[in-house]
């Protein structure tokens, strides 16, 4: 049974990658997996040896004792608990892409779009790929992403041009994410599991994660497409909003108080994103009943806004499929995870290549192993992998494992579109073809990938 279940994930894996050669939306394969995957769980539940407990993040001793309705309580136990972890993702892209879209509805991203005076694409790139990897650090790497290629649009006219950008902010947001602890979800799992701490995160990580996105960034600016100068987007003649620049300001440090939020509270990260989407939306609401006062224009777009509840307009721009197919692949994902799946390969690579690569001090983890774990993050959801570790290692608070992998998972899953969250969500807002980023961005995500492991090797011998 492990196998079909296996066979079912790689085949709606493909189906998702070839997304744009069988003409069906991935989202519908994602969908179709994982109910697939969860129903033969359920209908062979007592064909499986063992259990993988995601509360502890190890195997269970006695799952194969149980009775039959113990196992199947147990499965329901672990379904809500991965749909519980899932929906605090989704309802945190929620919050986040509502403020985004709350800050376009008035015109906030015009702020920056102005300010860009300059139309050099290698200055550009700069540009977007440093607030990448600051913002990624303050606000984590997905919502970066989201914000970034939000204003991206507002400033890039032609779409075969901004995806390159787009492939370049996602492996700048992914490496931005990777030295913080609040900046990539993977690192928040060793920083709230006592296995990194702040201090020594940045002091491992920081050097490691900026070569990560320095190297590709300068290779990327000799390439052709950017070079010369840019088309910008073409001033529109919608009146512009008298409260853009305070609803930008607003909704940005409403999404940099979330972490602070979290810190304060020790709740988890949506929680907070609710809160300062319910501070923007209370400033939304009064701002927007003189929206439109200054100017005598009328037009149909302006009547569309005028009838609707910013809040209202803001959610209904909302990508949905892009939260469905989230919500698809990570529960997907976390049927191999249940099964133990994921546990036993990581457990195949420790024991099949323990002498390979330098070693860490400790249990002797080989180095390869955490890289092929930073390579498999591309393939497979990070998040599961960093878990699976968690279970397999116990070497003490702050190890250079811990931060190695860190690193690995935080960054090797730019090497695939799908391999990050950021990876996804611009996928999902621009429509980029898995096949087109792979060919395009993931060698230049590799180099970086391994400038910054080389780094880290280096890095971690000085300290």
């Amino acid at each position: 049974m492990e196998t079909v279940i296996i066979l079912v994930f790689v085949f709606g894996y493909l189906a998702i990658t070839l997304e744009h050669n069988i003409k069906i939306d991935k989202l519908i394969p994602a969908l179709v997996m994982m109910a697939i995957c969860w129903a033969l769980i359920s209908l062979g539940i007592d064909d499986f040896s063992q259990w993988f407990d995601s509360a502890k993040h190890s195997l269970m001793d006695n799952f194969g004792l149980l009775g039959h309705e113990e196992k199947m309580h147990l499965m329901e136990e672990t379904l809500l608990h991965h749909l519980g972890k899932t929906a605090e993702i989704l309802v945190f892209l929620l919050g986040a892409m509502t403020i985004v879209e709350i800050i376009d509805y008035f015109d906030g991203f015009s702020t920056i779009k102005s300010a860009v005076k300059f139309n050099s694409r290698k200055k550009l790139l700069w540009m977007f790929s440093i607030l990448a990897f600051v913002l990624s650090a303050i606000i984590d790497n997905l919502t970066a992403t989201i914000v970034l290629i939000s204003i991206l649009q507002k400033i890039v006219k032609d779409r075969d041009v901004r995806i390159w950008y787009a492939g370049l902010i996602i492996i700048a947001a992914n490496a931005g994410g990777a030295w913080s602890p609040i900046g990539d979800v993977t690192t928040t799992m060793l920083w709230i599991g006592d296995k990194v701490s702040t201090g020594k995160l940045f002091v491992y990580l920081f050097i490691p994660s900026l070569l990560c996105m320095v190297v590709p960034t300068f290779i990327a600016s000799l390439l052709k497409p950017f070079k010369g100068d840019l088309e910008l987007q073409a001033a529109d003649d919608k009146p512009k909003s008298k409260f853009s620049s305070t609803m930008l300001f607003l909704g940005l440090g409403a999404i940099v108080f979330v972490p602070i939020f979290k810190v304060i509270t020790h709740l988890p990260p949506y929680v907070g994103m609710m809160l300062s989407l319910g501070v923007v939306a209370i400033f939304a609401e009064v701002y927007s009943n003189s929206k439109f006062a200054i100017s005598t224009a009328v037009s149909e777009e302006h009547h569309e806004h005028a009838s609707h509840s910013p809040v209202h307009y803001s959610l209904s721009k909302i990508e949905l499929p892009s939260i469905l197919f989230f919500l698809g692949i990570l529960m997907a994902v976390a049927a191999l995870e249940s099964l133990g799946i994921l546990f036993g390969f990581a457990n195949t690579l420790q024991d099949t290549m323990p002498m390979l690569g330098t070693e860490l001090h400790g249990e002797g983890v080989s180095d390869l192993v955490v890289l092929l774990l930073g390579v498999g993050s591309a393939v497979i959801d990070n998040v599961p992998l960093v878990a699976a570790s968690l279970g397999m290692f116990s070497e003490p608070l702050d190890n250079e494992l811990w931060h190695f992998i860190a690193y690995s998972a935080g960054t090797g899953g730019s090497m695939l579109i799908i391999g990050s969250a950021a990876g996804v969500v611009a996928m999902g807002m621009e429509k980029i073809d898995f096949f087109w980023y792979l060919k395009k961005i993931a060698w230049l995500a590799l180099i970086g990938f391994v400038a910054g492991a080389v780094a880290f090797m280096v890095t971690r011998a000085i300290f």
